[in-house]
This record gives C-alpha cells, sequence and structure tokens, in this order.
C-alpha cells in the first residue's frame, strides 16, 4: 500500500519526504519492524515510541510517523509529523486492514462493570439468531466461532483491526467490543467507526492510572462523544452519570432502566439461584441469570438488539436461551447442599451487587462467607472500600491473596484490613494463600450456606512476581466438593 493511502485520514502538520512509496508492514514498536515498514512513534504509558525511531530505521524503517522531528534526519526515510501519534496509528491501522470496521454494524460496550457479559452476550444472541458475529472482551475474542485468546479488555489499534478484518473476511456482519477506559484515553479506538454505544455504569475503579474519578467518567464520555450522528448512543438512566455520557455526543439518544421511565424497561418478577423472570418491556422472560446487575445486563442487551433493527420478538425468545459468562455469578453446589458463587468482582460497587443479591436469595437461617482479594500493582484506594463492603454483607470474611503482581500479597491484605470496622474484626480471617483460604471458607460452611469467591471469576491464573501460575477458583472448589 502507498504511505501517501495509508495516512490520507491522518491530520499531518508537516511531512518531510516522498508519500509515493509503497509501505510494507504497519509497527509501533520498533523490534517487529522490517525492511520497508511503516513506524508509528507512538508515546506509551511505559515508554515514548520517538526514543525508537533510530532503531527501527536501522531494522529498514521507511516512513516514521511521530509528534516532533528527531534531531538527525535519514534522508532515505519520509518522516510525518502528527499531532497526536496514537490516534494516527488508529486511523493508519483502519485504514492498512481496508477499514474493516465500516464493513460490519460494530457496538461497543463500557462502563466500570458489566462490559464482559454485555458484550457477550450481545455476540451470543446475534448467533443465536443464525448471524455470524465477532466478540472482542476481556475473557475471550470470537472471529465467529472461532476462540482467541484475548489479553486486554481492548486491544491496541493495530489488533482491533487485524481482528475486525478477519470477522468481515470470515463474513461476520456483527462485531461487539468492551471499550475500556484506557482504550479511549489512549486513543485505541481511533478511526473505529461505530454504530452504537452502551454505558452500563461508572464506579470506583483504575484511579492508579487516571488519578481522578472525574477524568475517568471524562474518559467513558470522550467515546460517546466521538460517536457519529446515525449511531445510537445508550445510556443507563439509573446510574448517577449515565445522563453525562450523553451531554455532547450528535448520535440518536436512549435510555435504559430498571427504576423510572425510560426508553427501554426492566424489573425482576421472581429471583431464584438458578435464574430471574423478568418483565422486559412488557414481557415475562425467563432468563438463566441471577441478579439485578444482571438485569441490567440483560435489558441493555435487549435494547440494543432493538436499537441494530433486529425483531423484537426473536429477540425476546432467544435471550431465554443465554446462558450467564464464564465466572460471572456461576454457581457450583456440594452434595452436602453448600453453595459456591463464583464472581469476577474486584470493585467495592461489584463485590455490593452480588452480595446484595445473594442477601436476597439466601435462607433466614443461612450464613454468607465472602473470600476476596485486591489485585497488586493497581488502585490502592479500593482496597479498604472493598474490605468494608465484604463486612457490610457478609457473616464471615475472609481476605486473601488475588494477582499480586509484583506486590507482597500481605501488604495488600493490610490495606484491605484498614477498612474493617471495629464491630466486623471478629468476623474476618486473613489466610494469604487462596487456596487455603477458599478450603476454609468451604469447611466452615453448612448446608444452604452460600460462600462467595470474589475476584478472579474467569481467570485461571495468579500473577506472582511477574510469573503467571496456573489457578483457577472454579477447580478449587470442584475439588473440595468432590465433584
Amino acid at each position: 500500500m502507498k504511505l501517501k493511502d495509508l495516512i490520507a485520514g491522518v491530520d499531518c502538520k508537516e511531512v518531510r519526504g516522498t508519500t509515493e512509496m509503497a509501505v510494507g508492514s504497519v509497527h509501533f514498536d520498533s523490534r517487529k519492524v522490517g525492511h520497508g515498514d511503516l513506524f508509528v512513534a507512538q508515546r506509551g504509558v511505559s515508554a515514548d515510541g520517538h526514543a525508537y525511531i533510530g532503531k527501527a530505521i536501522e531494522a529498514g524503517a521507511v516512513a516514521v510517523v511521530c509528534e516532533e522531528l528527531p534531531e538527525e534526519l535519514d534522508a532515505r526515510v519520509c518522516y510525518i509529523v502528527v499531532g497526536d501519534s496514537s490516534a494516527a496509528l488508529g486511523k493508519i491501522a483502519s485504514c492498512y486492514y481496508g477499514e474493516p470496521s465500516r464493513q460490519m454494524i460494530l457496538v461497543g460496550v463500557t462502563g466500570t462493570n458489566g462490559k464482559t457479559t454485555t458484550a457477550t452476550l450481545l455476540y451470543e444472541l446475534v448467533r443465536l439468531m443464525g448471524k455470524k458475529a465477532g466478540l472482542l472482551s476481556t475473557v475471550c475474542n470470537y472471529i465467529d466461532e472461532e476462540r482467541c485468546p484475548s489479553t486486554h479488555t481492548t486491544p491496541d489499534a493495530l489488533e482491533i483491526n487485524s481482528f475486525m478484518r478477519r470477522m468481515v473476511d470470515a463474513g461476520c456482519e456483527y462485531c461487539f467490543m468492551e471499550v475500556s477506559s484506557h482504550a479511549v484515553h489512549q486513543k485505541r479506538i481511533a478511526g473505529l467507526d461505530f454504530d452504537g454505544a452502551v454505558f452500563s455504569n461508572i464506579t470506583h475503579d483504575h484511579l492508579d492510572y487516571h488519578k481522578t474519578f472525574r477524568a475517568y467518567i471524562e474518559a467513558k464520555k470522550a467515546f460517546f462523544d466521538g460517536l457519529k450522528k446515525e449511531a445510537f448512543a445508550l445510556t443507563n438512566l439509573d446510574d448517577k452519570n449515565g445522563m453525562v455520557m450523553l451531554q455532547n455526543t450528535v448520535a440518536r439518544k436512549y435510555t435504559y432502566s430498571c427504576r423510572t421511565l425510560a426508553d427501554f424497561n426492566c424489573k425482576p418478577v421472581e429471583k431464584h439461584l438458578d435464574g430471574t423472570l423478568l418483565a422486559l418491556d412488557g414481557c415475562e422472560v425467563w432468563t438463566k441469570f441471577t441478579g439485578d446487575f444482571n438485569a441490567y445486563n440483560l435489558l441493555a442487551v435487549y435494547a440494543s438488539a432493538c436499537l441494530m433493527g433486529l425483531e423484537k420478538e426473536e429477540v425476546l425468545r432467544c435471550m431465554s436461551l443465554l446462558v450467564p459468562v464464564s465466572g460471572r455469578f456461576e454457581t457450583l453446589m456440594s452434595p452436602e447442599g453448600i453453595v459456591a458463587v463464583v464472581d469476577y468482582a474486584h470493585t467495592p460497587d461489584a463485590l455490593e451487587n452480588v452480595l446484595t443479591t445473594i442477601q436476597g436469595l439466601k435462607g433466614k437461617n443461612n450464613k454468607v462467607i465472602t473470600v476476596v482479594g485486591a489485585g497488586g500493582d493497581r488502585d490502592k484506594t479500593k482496597r479498604p472500600e472493598m474490605a468494608d463492603a465484604a463486612c457490610r454483607y457478609s457473616d464471615r470474611i475472609i481476605l486473601t491473596s488475588d494477582n499480586p503482581r509484583s506486590e507482597e500479597p500481605g501488604a495488600i491484605i493490610a490495606d484491605m484490613q484498614a477498612g474493617v470496622k471495629d464491630e466486623y474484626r471478629k468476623n474476618v480471617l486473613s489466610i494469604t494463600d487462596r487456596k487455603e483460604a477458599i478450603r476454609t471458607a468451604l469447611m466452615m460452611a453448612a448446608k444452604g450456606d452460600i460462600v462467595l469467591i470474589a475476584g478472579k471469576g474467569h481467570e485461571n491464573y495468579q500473577e506472582i512476581k511477574g510469573v503467571k501460575h496456573h489457578f483457577d477458583d472454579k477447580e478449587v472448589v470442584k475439588e473440595i466438593f468432590n465433584m
């Protein structure tokens, strides 16, 4: 592809050299550059690509996109100066892969909690309706039926467009993706043509990155601000920041709610451990999901499907066939009648949502026992809040290790213990070994008790000192239950 075609949609400040040359591949990692390639000097979170321009040229780069010219220029290389190299990378990546997002109906889901469930269920729903679709999510990526491992909630711009190209080539009509606040802020979604955006909620998370809650909100809002006028913008009216998302968007605006009148409404009619009967937009539908938070997720799925023009009756029929996403309120029962719930809840709000759901489902004389930890090298301010939420809605609590990463598990647990009020201290144990913590919780439980194992959900590893060790909460529970 000619360089001039690749940068046609990029806002260039200056061009030094000819753009008539052909370019091989596009990279932002100088270690991947080969002869005849284009190198984008992206300013990343941990590294600045401008420091690697020389290495990229040594490796064979014939063109460089940068925000400022290096001191010494190579006469053989074309330099394209831009205001934002990350945004430029997104637009170049889209062009390089033939703008695949314009060849499918693309819907993005953002919010603190519910992104994975909503995006995944949209993917499952349209496939149940006989259509081909792709999915980009925290748990896994899919190209129709092909499963591809996931490393980030939202991949980098080149990987996103590469996946979407494969989706289009596989005949996919739809693509659903999680859109993280990091991805919006880092311009990973620049150049994508979204047909719809869904906002689930926003609560305390990622302040290690965004620094302030306002900056976190603004990152989410920026996704909606960039939508085209033909797209739909769907927001949760029951979230206090829900309407903020719609303030400046030119897209078609819609709301959903489980509490007040909105464009799309839902209300739980019957609640059970194995499912919920919902009154969904005036129609009763039995679903295999538990908890009010899942009622919101299902309502968002239903509303999105309707806004995509899918037939309402068929959508409702297929919604009753949907099954929970891996690691999201998954229940396992022992032969003795002890219920274990494995859930990804890793924020104070998510933990509170799951525990209030459990409180509404447990027997009058039964206990709730919670096993919970917090991730290392992440937002430390939420750790005491998570412990406080666990204490308020549980009879016994075991604080344990999650993914400590480079931190000491004991130090993370100490941060959580700071949120334990004196009145709850007698109910709290600290067991660093996660497997032992789960075993202890299940041994404490009697028939009818519910043990929540929170924080990891679908993850099948523990990351300790930079090394990932196999660890799956569900496998541990099944081993202890002799399932």
